[in-house]
């Protein structure tokens, strides 16, 4: 789409629309529309789309009741290309917009938060629909001894594949907005709902740029994918939540300092029990955190970033904070010496039983680190 919303965009004759009606959303008008391959390209979005090409921009605007101005906003957040005035929009297509900008007339979105719902969702699902394309049907669609191409075979896969996957994406989707949701609800007032106090890490892996420059292309892609599932497994299942993924570099966060050192912890644990993996670091941080988008920003994650950096190999060190708030939830003692004079007035029939602590802190060296002051780190290892 385009910003121009002057009525020169809607001089397409029948003509015209008929010669740009098979050119593909993201190539330029007037590229190559013949052949096997374009041709099943075409049949391909048609089916994937469900519906066939119908209208310009300028058309889906209008038909929508929007703006040709918005209506280019919020295609350009769902992350798709300026296409001039092409015929190469759907029924859908205009469904869409008429579904924003119902909720922005509605008064239940703004019309900036409804380009940030457009963007978002863009963002997500462009990245899935590359992983299942990269990943998935590549491997899928190998040629078979029938003869077929991989292009032959892709049509009745896809169209196989199509409803079951989508059917799986809607309820992977729903069971993600109740989880998120229930975080909401339970927070403690209105400004927790977007500045929250969490628990932010970072697993990163070391001397990954000298693994760049040493592995082949797919063993690199291999090691990174095996990071990537191991990371989110275990995150996942101790409570936490992946925020992102960065090649050699994990980003989780956890509603619980207890639950943020238990996934630090198997990280390392796990990953040194793999002869495939590099080592890695740890750095882990409480406090205030801003959330957008589904990402996380703040001091705290600058924080959780910098204490991985400085982090020595397979271990993980956390904050100031963190350490105070595993203290205060029963986690971690608030004191070793405390905590040995506890153990010991209760083996001498002194005192009364010590708390069974989970995890051991052990104060490390202070340091300056760029932008946030001086810190003391502090090194976290299970408790024996």
């Amino acid at each position: 789409m385009t910003a121009d919303d002057s009525g020169a965009a809607s001089r397409d004759t029948d003509t015209e629309d008929e010669a740009v009606s098979n050119t593909p959303v993201n190539d330029p008008p007037g590229a190559g529309d013949e052949g096997d391959e374009n041709n099943i390209a075409v049949r391909l979005e048609q089916l994937i789309l469900g519906a066939d090409r119908r209208y310009t921009p300028f058309q889906a605007a209008r038909g929508a009741g929007v703006s040709m101005d918005l209506a280019a906003r919020f295609w350009r957040a769902m992350g798709f290309a300026d296409i001039g005035q092409v015929k190469a929009l759907t029924e859908a297509d205009v469904l869409a917009l008429r579904r924003l900008a119902g909720l922005v007339e509605a008064g239940l979105l703004s019309e900036a938060m409804a380009i940030q719902v457009a963007r978002s969702t863009g963002q997500t699902t462009a990245r899935l629909a590359d992983w299942q394309i990269d990943s998935f049907l590549e491997g899928l669609t190998e040629p078979q001894d029938s003869g077929l191409t991989r292009t032959e075979i892709t049509y009745p896969l896809v169209e196989l594949l199509l409803p079951e996957l989508e059917e799986f994406l809607v309820y992977v989707w729903r069971r993600q907005l109740a989880a998120a949701t229930g975080r909401v609800v339970r927070a403690q007032d209105d400004v927790e709902m977007v500045d929250r106090r969490l628990a932010v890490g970072f697993a990163d892996l070391v001397g990954f740029t000298r693994l760049t420059r040493r592995l082949e292309d797919e063993e690199l892609g291999e090691l990174v994918e095996a990071f990537e599932t191991t990371c989110s497994d275990l995150v996942a299942a101790h409570g936490g939540r992946l925020i992102k993924t960065l090649g050699d570099e994990v980003l989780f966060a956890a509603d619980d300092a207890g639950i943020a050192a238990e996934i630090g912890l198997r990280l390392i644990e796990t990953m040194a029990h793999d002869e495939t993996m590099p080592e890695l670091r740890v750095g882990i941080a409480f406090g205030t955190v801003t959330t957008r988008m589904g990402d996380v920003f703040g001091t705290t994650v600058n924080l959780a970033s910098r204490l991985t950096s400085i982090a020595p190999k397979d271990t993980v060190l956390v904050d100031q904070a963190f350490a105070e708030e595993l203290g205060r939830i029963g986690d971690a003692p608030v004191s070793e010496a405390d905590a040995a004079a506890a153990e010991k007035a209760a083996e001498e029939g002194t005192g009364a039983p010590p708390p069974t602590y989970r995890f051991a802190l052990q104060p490390m060296w202070q340091r300056p680190v760029r932008g946030l002051g001086v810190v003391e780190p502090w090194l976290l290892s299970r408790r024996d």
